[in-house]
C-alpha cells in the first residue's frame, strides 16, 4: 500500500476542502473584483481567486497572489498578506517547488502569529507538516503536526483536530515500528470526522487501520474497518480501492468466491468513474485468486487487462505487479518461453523503479541540504554521482542474475515435488497439534463459544438481555501487597482464585477474568437461564464464607486479613470474543459498570447488590436496604446487603 500516497489525499482534503466546488465561481469573483472600490475588499477578492484556481491553474494562482500581497502591503492589510503568503505557497506546492512552499508559508505563519489569529496558525502548521512529511523528514513533521493540534484543541476547531490527528496518524503508520501510535490516532480522529460528516477523512483513517491490522494478519478486524471505508466512500471514485481490500480478506481466508464478487464489482465502480488507478488493483486481485485456485486461463486474462491499463496510464508499480504475476503464471503453466519474456520484461521495469526511487532520495538529500544553508556543495554533487554509479551497478547485477534465476526456478520446482511427498507426514503432525488446540480452547472459553470459533473461524458477540454480573476485590489491597514479596502475593491471590473458581463453576456461572486483585464472573451466558441471579448471590456468600474460614486461620498465624468486598448487578450485556490472537471470552455494557459501582461501595464480608438484582433474589434472601448510590448514564440506584437465605436454619 502507497502510505505517502493516502497522506497527500490527506493533505489536500484537509487543507483546501471545497476549492473544486468553487471552479464555476472564479468568472463571478473576477467580475466582483472589477466592481470593487475599498482596497482591502479588492484584497479579499484576489486572493479568493487564487485560492480558487491554484490547484486547476497554479502559476495564475501565484500571479493572483502576488497581486494580493502587493496591495495589502501597500494598505498594511496584515490579515491580506498572511492569506496571499499562504495562497502563493499552495501554487508552489503543486508545482513541486517546496523550497519556496517554506518560504512563503513560514511568512504566512509569522504574520498569523503577529495577528494572533489562531486558525490561520493552526492551518498552516498543518501544511508544513505535510510538506516535511514528502520529504522524509518524519520527526519535523510530528512536531508541526503537534502543533497545530494543540492550536485547534485551544480555538475548538474540529475539523483542523481531525486533520492534525490523521496527519499524525499518517506518519507513525509509515513506520512497523509504530503502528500501534498510528491506530490511537486514527482512532481520536473517525468520531471527530464522523461529527463533521467527512466522509473522505473516515474513509482514509478507516483504510490505513485496516492496513496495519491485515499486515498483523487480523483480518477479522481489518475487515470491519475496511468495510467502514467503503461505507464512507460510497459514491466516489476511491470506493473500488475498499472494496478491493475486502476482496484481498476473503481471497486470504481462502473464500475465493466472496473476494471475486468483490473485485468484479469493484472493477464495475472504477469503470464508472473512469478511475483507472482503482481499476488496476482488483484486476490484480482477481488474478491473484485465479492463480491460487488453479484458474491460470483467467488469471492470464486479468494480468493482461491490468498491465494494459497500468501502461496506459504510466503506473510503473502496477505494470511491475502485472509483469510479475504473469511470468510466474506462465511458469506454473510449463510455458517457460512466455515466462523468460515476462519475467525479462519484470526485470527492465523494476530497474527504471530503482533510478526513480533513486532520483526522489536525490530529491529529498537536495531538500534538506537547502534547509542546513547548503553547508557543502561539492560533496552533495559527489554523492549523486556515487548513487548513479549505485544505479548502474544495480542494474548490471540484475540483468546478470536473471540466468541463474531461471535455473533456480527448476531447482526449487523439484524441491516442491519432494515436499509434496513429505505432506501427509506433516498433515498427521498437524492434525495432532490441532486437538491439543482445541483442548486449550475449551480451557480458555466456553464449550459454546469454543465450538462457534472452530466452526466458523471467529466467534459472534450476542446480546443478552439479562446476565447478572459478580465482581469482588480485596480492600487495602496495596497495603498489604506491600507487606509481602512478588512470590508471596502471587502465591496468596492463586489460593483465593482457584477457590472462587470452583464456587463459580459449583453455581453454573461463567469466570470471565481476573484484573490485578478484582474477580470478574457472570451468570445467565453462555446458555441463558432463569436463576442466574440467585446463582450469583448464592457463589457470592460462599465466597464471603471461605473468607471467613481463610481469616481465621490466618489469624491463628499472626497473619493479616484480607477483606473481600462483592458487589452484583443484574441487566443486559453483550458477550463474546473479539480478535484473532489470545482469545478471551468479555462481556461489555452498563451493567458491568454498575456491578463494579456495587463492589467498590460494598463493605468487606458483605455482598452489596442493586435493586434490579434485589428484585429477582427478594423471595430467597434476607436482604437489608442501605440507600442509594449515582451511576453514570444509569442514575441513581437502590442498594441492598445480603443477610441470609430465607430457607437457612
Amino acid at each position: 500500500m502507497n502510505k505517502r500516497l493516502l497522506l497527500f489525499y490527506l493533505f489536500i482534503v484537509c487543507t483546501i476542502v471545497g476549492s473544486y466546488a468553487q471552479d464555476s465561481k472564479t468568472d463571478s469573483l473576477k467580475m466582483l473584483f472589477q466592481s470593487a472600490v475599498d482596497d482591502s475588499t479588492r484584497v479579499e477578492l484576489l486572493n479568493a481567486i487564487s485560492y480558487t484556481i491554484f490547484a486547476s491553474k497554479p502559476a495564475e494562482a501565484i500571479d493572483y497572489g502576488n497581486q494580493a500581497l502587493e496591495l495589502s502591503e501597500k494598505i498594511e492589510y496584515k490579515k491580506g498578506i498572511a492569506y496571499a503568503f499562504k495562497n502563493i505557497g499552495l501554487g508552489h506546492y503543486m508545482l513541486g517547488d517546496f523550497l519556496e512552499v517554506l518560504s512563503y508559508w513560514e511568512q504566512s505563519l509569522n504574520v498569523f502569529e503577529d495577528l494572533e489569529d489562531k486558525l490561520g496558525v493552526a492551518n498552516i502548521l498543518n501544511n508544513l507538516g505535510a510538506i516535511y512529511f514528502n520529504q522524509g523528514d518524519d520527526a519535523k513533521a510530528i512536531d508541526l503536526y503537534l502543533r497545530s493540534l494543540r492550536v485547534s484543541e485551544q480555538i475548538g476547531d474540529t475539523l483542523r483536530i481531525a486533520t492534525a490527528l490523521i496527519n499524525i496518524g499518517g506518519v507513525y503508520y509509515n513506520k512497523l515500528s509504530t503502528h500501534n501510535k498510528a491506530l490511537e490516532y486514527y482512532r481520536q480522529a473517525i468520531p471527530l470526522s464522523e461529527t463533521l460528516g467527512d466522509k473522505g477523512a473516515i474513509g482514509t483513517a478507516s483504510i490505513n487501520i485496516g492496513e496495519i491490522y491485515l499486515e498483523r494478519d487480523q483480518d477479522s478486524t481489518a475487515l470491519v474497518y475496511f468495510e467502514k471505508s467503503y461505507l464512507a466512500w460510497k459514491g466516489t471514485g476511491r470506493v473500488p480501492y475498499s472494496m478491493t481490500r475486502i476482496g484481498d480478506v476473503y481471497s486470504k481466508r481462502g473464500e475465493y468466491q466472496s473476494a471475486l464478487n468483490f473485485y468484479n464489482e469493484a472493477i464495475d465502480i472504477a469503470k464508472k468513474y473512469d478511475a483507472k488507478l482503482e481499476l488496476i488493483r482488483p484486476l490484480l486481485g482477481i488474478a491473484q485468486t485465479y492463480t491460487l485456485t488453479g484458474n491460470y486461463k483467467m488469471a492470464l486474462d486479468a494480468y493482461k487487462e491490468a498491465r494494459i491499463t497500468a501502461a496506459e496510464i504510466g503506473s510503473n508499480y502496477q505494470l511491475k505487479d502485472a509483469y510479475l504475476g504473469m511470468a510466474s503464471t506462465f511458469a506454473k503453466m510449463a510455458d517457460y518461453k512466455n515466462a523468460f519474456k515476462y519475467q525479462t520484461l519484470f526485470s527492465d521495469i523494476k530497474d527504471t523503479l530503482f533510478n526513480t526511487e533513486t532520483d526522489d532520495k536525490i530529491k529529498g538529500l537536495q531538500f534538506s541540504y537547502e534547509m542546513d544553508k547548503k553547508q557543502n556543495e561539492i560533496n552533495l554533487l559527489t554523492k549523486d554521482r556515487e548513487l548513479q554509479e549505485m544505479a548502474f551497478q544495480k542494474q548490471r547485477a540484475v540483468k546478470n542474475s536473471f540466468l541463474a534465476g531461471l535455473v533456480l526456478i527448476l531447482i526449487i520446482a523439484f524441491i516442491l515435488f519432494k515436499n509434496y511427498r513429505d505432506k501427509v507426514k506433516v498433515n498427521r503432525i498437524l492434525d495432532k497439534q490441532k486437538d491439543e488446540i482445541e483442548s486449550l480452547l475449551l480451557n480458555i472459553l466456553p464449550k459454546k463459544i469454543a465450538k462457534e470459533l472452530r466452526r466458523k473461524g471467529f466467534a459472534t458477540p450476542r446480546n443478552y438481555e439479562s446476565v447478572t454480573v459478580l465482581f469482588t476485590d480485596f480492600k487495602d489491597f496495596t497495603k498489604i501487597s506491600a507487606q509481602l514479596t512478588s512470590a508471596e502475593l502471587v502465591q496468596e491471590l492463586n489460593d483465593y482464585f482457584m477457590a472462587f473458581d470452583d464456587i463459580v463453576e459449583k453455581h453454573n456461572l461463567e469466570k470471565i477474568k481476573t484484573i490485578g486483585d478484582a474477580y470478574m464472573c457472570a451468570g445467565g451466558l453462555p446458555v441463558k437461564n432463569d436463576t442466574h441471579a440467585v446463582d450469583a448471590v448464592r457463589a457470592a456468600l460462599e465466597m464471603q464464607k471461605f473468607m471467613r474460614l481463610k481469616n481465621e486461620k490466618r489469624s491463628e498465624l499472626g497473619q493479616t486479613a484480607w477483606g473481600l468486598r462483592v458487589g452484583i448487578h443484574t441487566g443486559p450485556i453483550m458477550a463474546g470474543v473479539v480478535g484473532r490472537k489470545k482469545y478471551a471470552y468479555d462481556i461489555w455494557g452498563s451493567t458491568v459498570n454498575v456491578a463494579s459501582r456495587m463492589e467498590s461501595n460494598g463493605e468487606v464480608d458483605k455482598v452489596n447488590i442493586s435493586s434490579t438484582t434485589y428484585n429477582l433474589v427478594k423471595e430467597n434472601f434476607q436482604c437489608l436496604y442501605r440507600g442509594k448510590i449515582s451511576a453514570k448514564n444509569v442514575g441513581e440506584i437502590d442498594m441492598h446487603f445480603i443477610e441470609h437465605e430465607i430457607n437457612e436454619t
